[in-house]
């Protein structure tokens, strides 16, 4: 049987890179919203030797991403989640943006994590905005709600952000909503555990993609404070993502890996 690599935002930025740097003898699944730009990824990676496939998912939409795990589950044993679909406070309103990143990522893990089998792994992208986000405006009491009651989750998690305005509101919802990709990582690490399926999360710092570029103006201090005071590449997020979610590297579960050019340490360096 053909081993399986999902791929969630798969056709640009981290996530296809992410997929030219999986093992050939995968069978690669790209996923997103658009399939003109997936058809477009599947091209490149055929071009490679790849044998991949396009489909057409919303993660915000569970019925869709159960469909994403059966239809992926039906060309092979699904080995590799990566699950990089997502939002920025550029292209979303704060619901939008927790819908989308937060509860997208609990319908990943479930959905998926149903038809897996030991050995396989899940790797949940976040960003490094998680960690610039003090730890008091997360409420784990109310992160916990996200799968057990959504409609909670969503209104006790929005109130925050509902009390700023424009970017400054999406901003924060989308700092909460990348900190719940790492604490739900985490619960999901030794939840799946038992079941031999890793899970664990990586963090990106302020990529040159698409999404990253739009981001480019107001996130700029985060550029200031890396190593080489520059953005990262995507091919350099795709290799990282991909090591992280080789099955191979067994022994890494439940922590997060910070993937962001020394940004976020830099702060107590740089001045």
């Amino acid at each position: 049987m053909k081993n399986v690599c999902v791929i969630t935002g798969g056709g640009s930025g981290m996530g296809l890179a992410a997929a030219k740097c999986m093992p050939k003898d995968k069978v690669i699944v790209v996923t997103g919203r658009t399939m003109s730009k997936l058809e477009s990824a599947v091209k490149e990676l055929q071009k490679m030797g790849y044998e991949a496939y396009a489909k057409t998912c919303d993660t915000s939409n569970r019925e869709q991403v159960k469909e994403l795990a059966e239809y992926a589950a039906s060309l092979g044993e699904i080995k590799n989640v990566i699950n990089s679909a997502g939002l920025s406070p550029a292209m979303a309103d704060p619901e939008k943006l927790i819908r989308v990143n937060a509860l997208g990522t609990v319908y990943v893990n479930e959905e998926f994590s149903k038809l897996m089998k030991p050995g396989s792994v899940i790797v949940d992208v976040s960003s490094n905005s998680a960690y610039i986000l003090p730890d008091m405006l997360a409420n784990k009491k109310t992160f916990a709600l996200a799968d057990k009651n959504e409609d909670l989750f969503v209104k006790k998690i929005l109130g925050l952000p509902k009390m700023l305005k424009g970017y400054k509101a999406s901003g924060l919802a989308y700092g909460l909503s990348k900190k719940f990709v790492i604490w739900y990582a985490a619960k999901c690490a030794y939840e799946y555990g038992a079941k031999g399926i890793r899970v664990c999360s990586l963090s990106p710092g302020l990529i040159a993609t698409d999404m990253g570029n739009l981001e480019a103006e107001e996130g700029g201090s985060l550029i200031n404070t890396t190593a080489e005071r520059r953005m990262g590449k995507p091919e350099e997020l795709g290799f990282a993502i991909a090591t992280v979610a080789d099955e191979r590297n067994g022994y890494l579960a439940g922590v997060d890996v910070l993937v962001d050019g020394g940004s976020v340490v830099g702060k107590k360096y740089v001045k």
